[in-house]
């Protein structure tokens, strides 16, 4: 029987008999995380090894609690001294050469993944599917290899699917569902109500309260700046809160990051790319990209200086972004 090239059983021919590191998109969301976790038992099912590792913090404390709740053997890569140029790297929910993603010793062999498909690496093997979570893919594999699932790694599944999507609101489709529908029955519906329910610190509101001091909106787009350094997540968790405000369709959150801007969208706009919005707004001075509702991208901190001051930049911003909007908007209501 042949195999299909992005076929698991593809996946598994090219790693086995190698050193396998699974590697997340840097400070890992819970979309990522259970992902990167369930290919890691699906590959021990088929008695590959492998290692799930990441850059970047894990400070949220939602996936701290998942990490512990389900017990999760997750590597902080620049921890670990004995990486090797032979090691097999597989990227999970993002691409090498992204800027969510650092670089890792080791050969970037293979690339599961759900986001628009932007890099020119030359990986060996590709699973590319546009859905709402990645943690989809990962669970239609165990499906078609009839692996056994523990109500724990349901759970996991069923939760980062539910993230990326916005609990079922964004970016939904049928490759969604029926993951949704196989990990219902099996799942710990109690456990994600308690995670759902888990999501502030304390020391969080210091963000929430910096962008709403700071919010502007303009054509149903709103814009708020943190001052200072916070991890991805929290960034994201306050452009979602920003989204649901009653007069915004589109969300835009930046915060100081290493001396350039780390960004984060968020968008109800029907049928306007979020990632390619962005990737037009950051041109020149950066790098930026995702899917239809949900993006992320970088200033970089060289560029930095080219937006002036506060007061200068927050202008420049919103000039860029909303040009980007109008522009795909003109280019949608041509099409």
């Amino acid at each position: 029987m042949e195999i299909k090239k992005d076929s698991f059983q593809a996946l598994a021919d090219l790693l086995r008999g190698h050193r396998v590191i699974i590697q997340t998109h840097d400070f890992p969301d819970p979309d990522a995380i259970a992902s990167a976790c369930a290919l890691k038992e699906l590959l021990s099912y088929k008695g590959i090894p492998s290692e799930v590792m990441y850059f970047g913090k894990i400070e949220k404390i939602n996936i701290k609690m998942i990490l512990d709740m389900f017990d999760l053997d997750v590597k902080d890569a620049k921890e670990q001294k004995d990486l090797s140029a032979d090691d097999y790297v597989v990227t999970v929910d993002g691409q090498k050469n992204n800027s969510n993603f650092t670089n890792l010793i080791g050969n970037e062999v293979a690339c599961i993944d759900h986001h628009p498909f932007v890099t020119d690496h030359p990986y060996a093997f590709i699973r590319h599917e546009i859905t709402g979570a990645c943690a989809s893919i990962i669970t239609h594999w165990i499906m078609e290899e009839h692996m056994p699932v523990s109500k724990e790694l349901a759970t996991l599944l069923l939760y980062g699917i539910k993230m990326d999507t916005r609990n079922f609101s964004a970016g939904v489709t049928h490759y969604d569902i029926t993951a949704f529908d196989f990990l219902n029955g099996i799942a710990d519906i109690g456990q994600i109500s308690h995670l759902d329910n888990s999501v502030l610190e304390l020391s969080d509101l210091r963000a929430y309260g910096a962008a709403i001091e700071s919010i502007s909106i303009y054509d149903n787009v709103g814009f708020s700046y943190i001052p200072f350094s916070c991890p991805d997540g929290l960034i994201a968790s306050v452009c979602e809160f920003i989204l649901s405000l009653s007069s915004v369709q589109m969300a835009v959150v930046y915060a100081e990051r290493n001396g350039g801007l780390k960004f984060s969208v968020r968008s109800e706009v029907p049928e306007l790319n979020a990632g390619k919005l962005l990737h037009i707004a950051l041109k020149g001075i950066g790098n930026g990209g995702g899917h239809m509702s949900m993006a992320g991208g970088l200033v970089y901190p060289d560029q930095r200086k080219t937006l002036g001051e506060t007061r200068f930049m927050e202008a420049m911003i919103r000039e860029r972004i909303l040009n980007a909007y109008h522009d795909l908007s003109e280019e949608r209501e041509h099409v």
